[in-house]
């Protein structure tokens, strides 16, 4: 296995940053990965599933979302919606290079993009979430200590991870404007909902609302034991190996 990085411009503007997994040998097929709210590419989730898909043979493209990681712009300019756009940008930047992402992964917050996304990806073939909420606007525990407060002068500075980034009116607004009630109904796309359930950021039963909104064919699996980040020695491995061995029938090589 090898990597590659490549750049691509948001749908936004600036650039972002991402990290192909390129497979050695067979190439079963290619895919993207979506990450959680501020995680970035080389968050464990991001990084490890990635890697161990294209050691599977499935080559993956995870990349950092507006101003996180190495990719350029604010973060305070982004939304979920931006996220999902951005999303789909990158499965056109896969086709152009002659991989086209029949795969779409999601962790957490990225979960929920790729559901928005794989409506909107033509050739994409299947779409498997980890940890994702139901609702984009789950999202709003990470920060209700300030929603009151960036609602009321437009924004605040929000404390996360060692870090400080600027939460916007316009994102909180996003979100509660966001139904993925229907999107997961019309996904028409065979969907794989992994999550653990003692997951104490994202409850399963978010996972529960996913698999009833979704028409067949669906599949739920629980990751038992692994905690909404999959840092645990082996799950995100573990999640990987149920990804690719789902995925084997919907892949385009």
């Amino acid at each position: 296995m090898t990597s590659e990085t490549i750049q691509f411009p948001s749908t936004s503007g600036p650039m972002l940053a991402g990290v192909l997994e390129i497979p050695e040998g067979e190439v079963r097929g290619w895919g993207v990965f979506s990450h959680g709210l501020t995680l970035g590419k080389d968050s464990p989730a991001a990084s490890r599933i990635s890697k161990a898909l294209a050691a599977s043979g499935i080559g993956m493209l995870r990349f950092d979302n507006l101003g996180l990681g190495d990719s350029g712009g604010d973060w305070a300019d982004s939304s979920f919606s931006l996220k999902v756009a951005d999303t789909v940008a990158a499965t056109r930047v896969m086709a152009e290079r002659g991989t086209p992402a029949s795969l779409l992964v999601g962790h957490s917050f990225g979960g929920a993009a790729v559901l928005a996304a794989g409506p909107q990806c033509p050739d994409v073939r299947a779409v498997a979430t980890v940890g994702a909420p139901y609702e984009p606007k789950h999202a709003e525990h990470n920060f209700d200590h300030i929603v009151d407060l960036v609602m009321a002068q437009g924004e605040a500075e929000w404390r996360i991870g060692g870090r400080e980034l600027t939460l916007r009116r316009g994102f909180i607004e996003d979100l509660r404007r966001t139904d993925l009630d229907d999107v997961i109904e019309r996904l028409g796309k065979p969907l794989l909902i992994l999550h653990a359930p003692d997951d104490d950021m994202v409850p399963i039963t978010n996972a529960q609302e996913i698999f009833f909104a979704a028409r067949h064919p669906r599949s739920f699996v629980d990751l038992d034991g692994a905690g909404h980040f999959l840092t645990g020695k082996g799950q995100a491995a573990r999640a990987a190996r149920i990804i690719a061995g789902w995925a084997d029938s919907y892949l385009q090589g």
